[in-house]
């Protein structure tokens, strides 16, 4: 769909009141995002069909969002039909990096994950997914193969990796995890956090969060010790903290591959290529640490 044709599929949306402007927004590289105003006041519309390639399915994105506000963690979603959600517009800034890793606001995103963990579940309604990231590797690199990614030639040993990694990782517990606890995820408005944006949730492992949320945002290995420690309620044992590192590890390789599928299908304007070779320097960094420990 064009631009043009997904601007007027936004106006003539049936919520609004009186007069309106549609900007868009920078910053995401799975769906297209707009700041909508009318007279009533801001919404972010998000645009976005299902991507069988990336494991998104909207009906479970919507749930999850739906779930998610009833729990108190993230906007209301006011109107969806057609591949667009309307969302509450909230006031507020995209946490960075940094922002993440300073001791004053860890504590406080590691308690939205947890709610995300242990609240949300209790709001879900309808059918629900469970995001396995090992099958999501051999899905990545079966896609790679076929569509004849330059990336091709590494996506057996990648897969490979990945099966490795799911025997290092078990056994599991089941939480309801956000699945893509990047740093862009998390918004702050001045006196609380929110969480956004549940293209991947599903029932999952917690270490696979726990895991994503250290390595897409850079946590020292003390960091990460307390992160286990305060998450478990409990002293890190060696099992522990081998399957989380199996998990971190894994979680750096779905990222990594996403990039790879991305730089060939996605038409959003982003440095994919540019994005993959980030990652893949961090997972094959965790993969030698894990390896040697």
């Amino acid at each position: 769909m064009s631009q043009s044709d997904l601007l007027h599929k936004i106006r003539a949306l049936p919520i609004w009141q009186g007069y309106i402007t549609v900007d868009p927004l920078k910053g995401g590289i799975t769906n297209e995002n707009y700041l909508v105003e009318d007279s009533a006041g801001k919404y972010v519309v998000r645009a976005g069909d299902d991507i069988p390639l990336h494991q998104v399915l909207r009906f479970n994105e919507l749930a999850a969002s739906r779930a998610a506000h009833a729990a108190g963690l993230s906007p209301a979603v006011l109107h969806a039909e057609g591949g667009l959600t309307v969302l509450e517009f909230i006031k507020s800034r995209t946490l960075t990096e940094e922002d993440v890793r300073d001791p004053a606001m860890l504590p406080r995103v590691l308690e939205l994950v947890k709610s995300c963990h242990r609240d949300v579940p209790k709001h879900l309604r309808g059918p629900a997914l469970v995001f396995w990231v090992f099958h999501v590797i051999r899905d990545y690199a079966a896609t790679l193969q076929d569509k004849g990614s330059p990336h091709s030639a590494a996506a057996s040993e990648l897969a490979d990796i990945g099966s490795t990694l799911e025997q290092a990782a078990g056994p599991f517990d089941i939480v309801f995890g956000h699945n893509d606890l990047l740093c862009g995820n998390f918004l702050d408005d001045g006196q609380r956090l929110w969480l956004i944006d549940f293209d991947y949730a599903g029932f999952n492992s917690p270490l696979f969060d726990l895991g994503g949320l250290a390595s897409n945002n850079g946590l020292s290995q003390a960091q990460e010790q307390w992160l286990l420690e305060t998450y478990f309620e409990a002293p890190v044992s060696d099992d522990l903290l081998h399957r989380y590192s199996a998990m971190k590890c894994a979680s750096l390789l779905r990222e990594t591959m996403w990039s790879m599928v991305s730089e060939i299908t996605s038409e959003i304007d982003f440095d994919y290529a540019a994005y993959t070779a980030s990652n893949l320097a961090r997972f094959r960094a965790a993969l030698d640490d894990f390896q040697n420990t």
